[in-house]
């Protein structure tokens, strides 16, 4: 993000020579355009800032960008616009990506192809030398991204190895079961809140604004933001730690409740004040300010701006339109009746009150069956006319909700036979009231296909509007409950996949021809 950016570096100071007006208006049409012709990605990010404290910081990204870009606009006058052609290979690239991903419902990266098109937009209207000593302001702009939640599994899992065995080692016994764990005065739990996730984002892009506006060299740039990535992940595993010895020590009087956040954000407030404070000492003073020389006229750009901002339009029009046209080809009226699959076993009473946390299928089916002496239950879950919130696949859709009382203990990929075929799955363990244990097993079907990998399953999705045929797609969960070993519910789902995995094909595949 730092490469070729002169922040540090002062442009040599000329004689002051306003970029005309036409050229003004043409260069601010193709930098606002992108927001209408992509409004509906911006209402995207808008509506994740909104609803998750993680990201509510990407409001200030905008404004904090022009500030930067306002602190230097003396280089529009050293260095006036030029319009540079090779960026709108670029340009149709990003857009290519956009459509790519809107196609697959991947919200993310469509978001990042956006935000991206604002900085390539800029390098075409500004020209290179333009665009070079703006970059930094420019590409702070990707901070706006709502990106990061993919980082929660992985922080949680460490941030409860590091408490377990911190606390193990000032000698207190703990009895971990996943990310809960118990201490002889109570229970804990590692959740999303603890994961450290806020504050490593908070942190990065504090760290990177802090090293470009203190630091001018590349290497103490870098090296300040590795160390913005690296605090706060070790520090939110002492907060972590201490918040578990504040409780127990005071019985679980203290650091349980509200107080719990609080403690946390003032302790990383503090890091991050202490962070910055070291990092003072190091600063880099601005570079003198060189002589005045002879202001080179400017060119008259008008003439040869227009044509590139027609260009610029032209292109960053052709994805959406192509999306909107995608959409419209592909939608399916009508409404989605799920076909009951013709499973050959007796029914069996319900082992837990368990439902999988997907948000907004079309349809869905529940059953439960007896397989041999084990009982095992049957969800499917079908997607049409898929949309934001209401998608097959999706980090929001998991086996069970932060409030649900069954929670994830383990996962493994397996093999079984569906229908004479072999079929690559997600085996879960999963723990429950009462010491209860469940073994799920899950897939998914797109396409008239089988798969468990959820990056396999976009590319399926998105081959397949492509090719204008639905974005149809069903989720498939097994579950048999188990005691201490799972081989008996192993057992159960193998043998149930093997002989009613046809049926299970049967209903999805009737499904979609209606």
């Amino acid at each position: 993000m730092f490469m070729n950016d002169t922040a540090g570096t002062p442009v040599p100071q000329v004689a002051s020579r306003p970029v005309p007006t036409p050229t003004i208006l043409l260069i601010a049409l193709a930098l606002l355009a992108p927001f209408v012709l992509y409004f509906g990605t911006i209402a995207s990010i808008i509506s994740i800032w909104d609803s998750s404290e993680t990201f509510a910081h990407g409001y200030v990204i905008l404004p904090i960008s022009l500030w930067l870009i306002w602190r230097r606009r003396a280089n529009f006058s050293a260095l006036p616009p030029t319009p540079y052609w090779p960026a709108l290979l670029l340009l149709a690239l990003l857009g290519m990506g956009w459509l790519a991903a809107h196609i697959g419902e991947v919200q993310v990266i469509k978001q990042y192809m956006f935000v991206a098109m604002i900085p390539v937009i800029a390098l075409a209207v500004f020209g290179r030398r333009l665009a070079a000593s703006l970059a930094f302001p420019l590409l702070f702009l990707l901070f706006a991204v709502p990106f990061g939640e993919i980082f929660v599994g992985p922080l949680i899992e460490h941030t409860a190895n590091f408490t377990v065995a911190a606390v193990r080692a000032v000698g207190i016994p703990v009895l971990r079961n996943g990310t809960r764990f118990e201490l002889p005065t109570g229970s804990w739990s590692v959740v999303e809140a603890c994961s450290g996730v806020r504050y490593l984002i908070s942190s990065i892009t504090l760290g990177s604004l802090y090293a470009y506006l203190t630091f001018r060299s590349t290497k103490r740039r870098l090296m300040f933001v590795a160390l913005s990535i690296v605090v706060p992940v070790v520090a939110n595993w002492l907060r972590a730690f201490m918040i578990v010895m504040i409780g127990h020590l005071s019985g679980m009087e203290l650091a349980t409740g509200v107080d719990h956040l609080v403690y946390g954000w003032l302790f990383f407030g503090l890091v991050m004040f202490i962070m910055f404070w070291i990092g003072s000492f190091w600063r880099e003073d601005e570079a003198p300010t060189p002589a005045p020389v002879a202001a080179a006229p400017v060119s008259q750009v008008t003439g040869r701006m227009a044509p590139l901002v027609a260009a610029v339009l032209v292109t960053a029009a052709l994805w959406p339109a192509f999306a909107f046209y995608n959409a419209r080809a592909n939608l399916n009226p009508r409404p989605v009746q799920l076909a009951a699959p013709a499973i050959r076993l007796g029914a069996a009473p319900a082992f837990a009150a368990w439902n999988p946390a997907y948000r907004g299928p079309a349809a869905q089916y529940s059953g439960v069956f007896q397989q041999d002496a084990t009982p095992v239950s049957l969800h499917l879950l079908y997607y049409r006319n898929q949309a934001p919130f209401r998608t097959l696949i999706s980090s929001v859709n998991t086996l069970a909700g932060p409030k649900d009382p069954w929670h994830e203990i383990g996962n493994a990929g397996v093999t079984a036979e569906l229908d004479g075929r072999p079929l690559a799955l997600r085996e879960t363990r999963m723990s429950g009231p009462n010491g209860a244990h469940m073994l799920v097993w899950q897939w998914m079907a797109i396409d008239g296909q089988t798969t468990a990998s959820n990056i396999k399953g976009k590319l399926m999705q998105a081959r397949a509007k492509l090719l204008f045929r639905g974005d149809d797609g069903a989720a498939i969960l097994l579950a048999a409950p188990y005691e201490a070993d799972p081989a008996t519910a192993r057992a159960a789902l193998r043998a149930f996949t093997a002989g009613q995995g046809k049926a299970i094909d049967a209903a999805l595949a009737a499904t979609r021809a209606k």
